[in-house]
């Protein structure tokens, strides 16, 4: 139990309304979790607004409630306070509530279109190799040292973020390696949060469902580096087009990292790129990893800046980072007897598919065939889904448009929007297969020995989401059972 006026600490209050000595045992933001002596905060959703659910919380047991507007009917044994933005004061309460523990970590965020999972798992991953207790926010997986604690979201929300911060602390984690989405920015989920570090890979077209263009997301990406403060450090990648604009208005110390331009504080230059991993020379260090993909030279890049403001030793570092293995659902790669190369890949944006075909064309040899099995999200950025047809129809020898998460939309619908700036012969010689087992099944059938089979979309995912219901579905497995 803690003090309602101690959870007020740095809140932005524009008005009381009763107590603030009362006694508070836990923080609620959806009404139907409100309990006995439970602080309510009414958040002002897309799709609800919980104001709309202050007595429900009320009835519940909430005896404080946080809100952008008073209640038209006030109670009198209920303590109201009136702030500007919910969602930050949700931070700082959530922050107060844990008693600070994101000012106990060394908290590294990272953002951008593409690279976020990999450079946030494989720092884990790295840190974790040379003993260090750690702590992991991630897509695929939320960790403290080596538990696994599942998750749903990129960035979760302000509370979920810092009761797993508390976590970390009680469990002696030093660091915490931290995907930063622009959904995580625009909702301030990651408000009063104090990063020692901040990532940025690069900006490619992607979540315009929710941001309507590109300037609202790239200035929402900004934001992130806006708001650090002149003790971190920024780390960004100067290849991008907007690496500049990123951090025009950025007070940290920044690094920037290359392939292309010796004007930067790190560059690496690629020896060797094959199926079998990359050679790379960095800072006139040779790093010699299994890791596959030219994009990949980017994310080893961006984690080597991190790492060697933090472990001093490089060729422990570079020994260390040598034996890092990809990680699920990014670019991992499926071989079998027949010598049919099977690529599962999580890129589901322009840029991300642009990228693995970039590393493809790189290492292929010209006789090999690459056979691209894509789909398209339901729900979501419309726009994109001719960009990602026309991308893997013309860098493919056989392209199959199947269904990806559709959602609540009709499949041929979202393979038909694929096709919408594909003529009428490219039409024809597509293929269109519905149901994404059978349309992987074919494209391993039509694979000669040394092809490229190359899966597209869902990656780490175990699920299709059609009609709201989500059904087991592994592209992994369905390979496997193929590959035999």
């Amino acid at each position: 139990m803690q003090l309602l006026k101690d959870l007020l600490e740095k809140v932005d209050k524009q008005s009381i309304k009763g107590k603030d000595d009362k006694f508070i045992g836990s923080i609620a933001y959806d009404s139907r979790k409100a309990i006995k002596n439970s602080l309510f905060i009414a958040i002002k959703g897309i799709v609800f607004d919980s104001h709309e659910f202050i007595e429900e919380a009320i009835q519940s047991g909430s005896v404080a409630v946080v809100c952008e507007e008073f209640p038209k009917k006030l109670n009198n044994n209920i303590t109201y306070i009136k702030v500007n933005n919910s969602r930050k004061c949700l931070g700082v309460i959530s922050s107060n509530f844990f008693n600070k523990p994101s000012n106990k970590l060394k908290i590294i965020g990272v953002t951008g279109t593409n690279g976020k999972t990999t450079i946030t798992t494989l720092l884990f991953n790295l840190f974790r190799s040379l003993n260090y207790k750690c702590g992991l926010i991630s897509t695929i997986e939320n960790r403290i040292n080596d538990e696994i604690i599942s998750t749903n979201s990129t960035t979760p929300d302000s509370y979920k973020i810092n009761e797993l911060f508390n976590e970390m602390v009680k469990s002696g984690c030093e660091f915490c390696f931290m995907e930063v989405s622009s959904h995580g920015i625009k909702q301030d989920r990651i408000f009063g949060i104090n990063f020692s570090f901040a990532v940025f890979t690069n900006i490619s077209r992607d979540h315009l469902d929710y941001h309507k263009n590109l300037e609202d997301y790239i200035l929402t990406k900004k934001k992130f580096f806006d708001d650090l403060e002149s003790s971190s450090i920024a780390i960004v990648n100067k290849d991008d087009i907007y690496s500049e604009k990123m951090v025009s208005d950025c007070k940290a110390k920044k690094i920037y990292y290359s392939i292309n331009s010796s004007d930067s504080d790190h560059q690496a230059e690629i020896i060797n790129n094959n199926f079998n991993g990359l050679e790379i020379l960095i800072d006139r260090h040779i790093l010699k990893t299994n890791i596959t993909g030219y994009f990949n030279v980017y994310n080893l890049l961006a984690i080597y800046c991190v790492a060697t403001r933090i472990y001093k030793d490089k060729f422990q570092l570079l020994k260390s980072l040598s034996g890092l293995k990809n990680i699920l659902g990014r670019f991992n790669i499926i071989k079998n007897k027949k010598g049919i190369n099977a690529i599962v890949d999580y890129a589901h944006s322009p840029g991300a598919i642009e990228s693995v075909f970039h590393s493809i064309l790189k290492i292929k040899e010209n006789k090999q065939k690459i056979i691209t099995v894509i789909g398209c999200g339901g729900n979501r950025d419309i726009g994109k889904r001719p960009l990602m047809g026309n991308i893997s129809y013309y860098n493919s020898d056989t392209t199959i448009f199947t269904s990806d998460n559709p959602r609540d939309e009709d499949i041929m619908k979202i393979i038909d929007e694929m096709c919408t700036d594909l003529n009428e012969l490219e039409h024809k010689q597509l293929i269109k297969i519905p149901e994404r087992a059978k349309a992987i099944e074919r494209g391993v059938r039509l694979a000669k020995r040394n092809d490229i089979v190359l899966i597209l979309g869902k990656g780490h995912e175990k699920y299709q989401e059609i009609k709201g219901v989500k059904y087991p579905f592994d592209d992994y497995e369905v390979l496997r059972k193929i590959l035999k």
